[in-house]
């Protein structure tokens, strides 16, 4: 429980609140901390590419409706 930041800044992302299990390996969540936690930017249809909004380092995606529920992102 708690607040997930950035590995290499310590930058606030994502709350454990927004976590949920997902088949894949990796952690995913709902939605970012804050709207400025991280930064975007459309890699193809249907996936962003997400990096740390304070200092760029690499995220990994958004994929748009793919969340737990109807029209939720999987970060």
């Amino acid at each position: 429980p708690g607040i997930y930041v950035c590995a290499q800044c310590g930058h606030e992302l994502f709350s454990s609140r927004a976590k949920y299990e997902h088949s894949s390996p990796w952690p995913a969540f709902t939605q970012p901390l804050l709207e400025d936690s991280v930064a975007k930017r459309e890699e193809r249809p249907g996936a962003l590419k997400v990096s740390c909004g304070k200092c760029g380092n690499g995220l990994g995606h958004e994929f748009l409706n793919d969340g737990p529920q109807r029209g939720q992102s999987r970060f």
